[in-house]
């Protein structure tokens, strides 16, 4: 016969399941806190953020930072930042000095690009400046230290920029006077700009800037590319610095190098193809330029497990103390 609850005999009951409940919840809140800490402490241990580098591009003779649009234009879609300085094309040391100072004003690692002579300029601009990570040459002047660039363009055959040049005489603000160097209009396509559109040279002979004779005479105070890794580009129907040269100034400078079916504005005919030469140089043959993190945070991590720890402990305290006052006030005890 079932036993009716109501004359079951009435016993003292121990309840040792708040304890036990105490002592679960304690623990897995302390179990809680520590898996957080060792997260953090995990994620203290990566170091590294990743930045991509602003490019910098630099325009060479008879153009203009506008020679660069195409390429600006893709930079920007794949998300860099660009900026194209107005070369004053008014002598090596003193163009180098005012690209240096620019690349002063910027934040960061620094993808440093130059065209034509622009690449002359990039060369001793970069030097002593830890910032520029690369540099990238395209149909450019690569000179060593001590050379200059005359000299260095006639030690190849091919190039028909001598016999397009234009003199025109300028007087200083001191009264000394002084060569700039034009393309002739009628030989601006032949020599300079071959693969594109009649029509569109022709603007660009218009507004083509020139560049001062002396120029070429002055000597390359340093070489950047000995020192900071290079990419180069040549263009094989380049008639403004030979193809010839192009190859052997990046052989030397052990640059890794691509070759196009272009013009010397290749920048012009062919933005895709240095677009991707300058999206290499960018990530260093793999991955974005990795710059350092704050420190890691051992001793929060710390911190935190001691006072999951505490709670935890804190919490079996207090169940434990909750059940000594019980049992004082069963009675019978």
């Amino acid at each position: 016969m079932a036993v009716s609850p109501v004359h079951a005999p009435r016993h003292r009951r121990i309840r040792p399941t708040r304890s036990r409940r105490g002592h679960a919840i304690a623990a897995a809140l302390t179990a809680t806190v520590l898996a957080g800490a060792a997260g953090s402490a995990a994620a203290d241990t990566d170091t590294t953020v990743v930045t991509k580098p602003t490019v910098v591009l630099v325009h060479g003779a008879f153009a203009d930072a506008s020679s660069w649009n195409a390429v600006v234009e893709r930079l920007q879609h794949d998300g860099f930042s660009v900026v194209a300085p107005a070369n004053p094309l008014r002598g090596l040391a003193g163009d180098s000095a005012y690209i240096a100072d620019f690349l002063k004003s910027i934040q960061g690692p620094i993808v440093l690009v130059g065209h034509s002579y622009g690449g002359a300029v990039i060369s001793t601009a970069a030097a002593g400046n830890s910032q520029v990570k690369s540099l990238v040459f395209v149909n450019a002047f690569m000179p060593d230290k001590g050379e200059a660039l005359g000299a260095l363009g006639d030690r190849f055959p091919g190039s028909e920029l001598a016999a397009a040049l234009k003199p025109v005489p300028f007087r200083n603000a001191d009264g000394t006077s002084g060569t700039d160097l034009y393309l002739r209009a009628a030989k601006f396509h032949q020599a300079f700009a071959a693969d594109l559109p009649a029509a569109v040279a022709a603007v660009m002979a218009a507004t083509q800037r020139p560049i001062v004779a002396s120029a070429f005479m002055d000597k390359a105070a340093e070489a950047a590319w000995k020192t900071i890794p290079s990419w180069a580009l040549v263009s094989t129907r380049d008639k403004a610095i030979s193809p010839a040269l192009e190859r052997f100034e990046a052989q030397r400078a052990h640059a890794q190098t691509v070759e196009v079916d272009a013009s010397h504005v290749a920048l012009v005919s062919h933005p895709d193809a240095v677009t991707d030469l300058i999206r290499q140089a960018a990530t260093g043959g793999g991955s974005y330029y990795a710059q350092p993190a704050l420190a890691g945070t051992g001793l929060n991590t710390l911190v935190l497990a001691g006072f999951g720890v505490l709670a935890g402990g804190t919490v079996l305290m207090g169940f434990g103390l909750s059940g000594a006052a019980r049992k004082r006030r069963e009675p019978g005890r």
